[in-house]
């Protein structure tokens, strides 16, 4: 009898240890989960003053009935082996291998760092979407021409580029894509202003050090429009954000309502030319585009798949490719129509 009591009582102090450990051995994993939703027609609430999110002067900023929220997923970078077990029962939680959010070759500082430039360039990819879709194009103009490059003597400082065999010039990244279209030492024909005057040149390319081919200009992207915009938001990560900016600057902005008094959330990159990309942490944006009330989500249509996955009752999933899909999905919102859905 006594070696029995004696049995239980080791026992008990065993599960007592490990009961401790549980809740102080950390473990390598994090946890996602549903953040926190931002209307971005809205204020930021999380600031002194509450301030738009979305700040325009030199033009009038129209107000809208609804809503157009991006979502967010929270990120739990210690846990212990308690927490993990407890996130590991909670559906709208996804507990996943360290590594896969913080790489072991760089710090949670220096991801957190990445995730805040590309949360910037987020912003700036937005900002030239909304503008374009506005009326306000972007000018690729010339900054500076290499010497002992073709372009040396036909183009200058200043000069903006407008197409390449015809091919509009849209953006930066467009102009290097259609350089890199034909071999080096093709002829191109080039059409640009200088000044007010527009102009024709041909223009054989030549291959640069990275055995691409190339003018030889430095170009700049400029977008003139005549009233400031910024965005006020910068505890949040990532580039996902980029879609619900987008609307929400062409919202502020134009007189109509894209909302039609709706509350639609989203999520999304996307593009300086409005191509809506694939992002992570759907299920956990769902859930939080859920609890916002919203009616609607815009859906990145390469997250389509694991959306319907994990859709979220009473909650469509409206799929969109690029910035056009998702205001004609807007427009028959207002208009009492069903849009294209995932699951169609």
């Amino acid at each position: 009898m006594r070696r029995r009591g004696i049995t239980v009582l080791f026992g008990a102090l065993l599960l007592l240890v490990l009961s401790w450990q549980a809740t102080v051995v950390k473990v390598p994993y994090v946890e996602m989960g549903p953040g926190p939703t931002y209307d971005t027609l809205g204020t930021d609430t999380g600031k002194p003053g509450g301030k738009p999110i979305i700040n325009v002067s030199g033009v009038e900023a129209t107000k809208s009935k609804g809503q157009l929220r991006m979502t967010t997923v929270s990120v739990q970078p210690e846990l212990t082996l308690l927490d993990a077990m407890v996130g590991w029962w909670q559906d709208d939680r996804a507990v996943v291998p360290r590594e896969l959010i913080y790489p072991p070759n760089r710090t949670q500082q220096q991801v957190d760092d990445d995730n805040a430039r590309d949360f910037q360039e987020s912003q700036t990819s937005a900002e030239t979407a909304a503008l374009r879709k506005l009326g306000y194009p972007v000018q690729v103009t010339v900054s500076e021409v290499t010497e002992g490059f073709p372009a040396q003597g036909q183009l200058m400082k200043d000069d903006v580029i407008k197409s390449i065999d015809g091919t509009p010039v849209t953006s930066v990244g467009k102009l290097t894509e259609l350089v890199r279209t034909k071999p080096a030492d093709t002829l191109r024909e080039i059409e640009f202003t200088r000044g007010s005057e527009t102009r024709k040149v041909s223009i054989a390319t030549k291959k640069g050090d990275d055995g691409n081919p190339r003018l030889g200009v430095v170009v700049t992207s400029k977008q003139p429009h005549p009233f400031e915009l910024s965005i006020q938001l910068d505890r949040i990560g990532g580039p996902s954000a980029g879609l619900m900016f987008t609307l929400g600057i062409i919202d502020t902005i134009e007189k109509d309502d894209l909302t039609g008094g709706l509350i639609i959330a989203g999520t999304g990159t996307i593009d300086e030319d409005g191509k809506v990309g694939p992002i992570g942490g759907i299920p956990q944006k769902l859930v939080a585009a859920k609890a916002a009330k919203a009616k609607y989500f815009l859906t990145p249509a390469a997250n389509c798949a694991e959306a319907v996955d994990n859709a979220q009752p009473g909650l469509p999933l409206v799929k969109v490719d690029n910035l056009d899909q998702a205001l004609d999905a807007l427009t028959a919102l207002r208009a009492g129509q069903t849009p294209t859905l995932c699951s169609q």
